[in-house]
């Protein structure tokens, strides 16, 4: 009989007041959204709704570009786990408005 030997990761989130890496300890097959609930990071960051946020691995956004979203992507050692907030202004509205206050100056 063999011990499966769990693999390491990292979960992030940060607001512009505080940010918080933890690693973890999980077993193979362990997908992203399991690892986030597993660390317990929303006890630090009640704010978090894991139903709605958006997980991210190095940058990656979970379910675009060809990536499983959250409760499919399944983890390799040394994956970190990203938290994203929710944008607080649409960009498109924000470039607009920089853009006019430029040429009213």
């Amino acid at each position: 009989m063999t011990d499966i030997e769990p693999i390491a990761v990292e979960v992030a989130y940060a607001r512009p007041d505080k940010q918080k890496i933890i690693e973890l300890l999980v077993e193979p097959g362990t997908t992203a959204l399991l690892a986030v609930q597993k660390s317990g990071i929303t006890e630090l960051f009640p704010e978090i709704d894991l139903e709605s946020a958006n997980l991210g691995i190095f940058g990656q956004a979970l379910g675009a570009k060809g990536l499983k979203p959250p409760r499919e992507h399944v983890l390799k050692a040394g994956d970190r786990v990203e938290i994203y907030r929710p944008l607080i202004a649409d960009p498109k509205e924000a470039r607009r408005k920089r853009a006019e206050k430029a040429k009213a100056n």
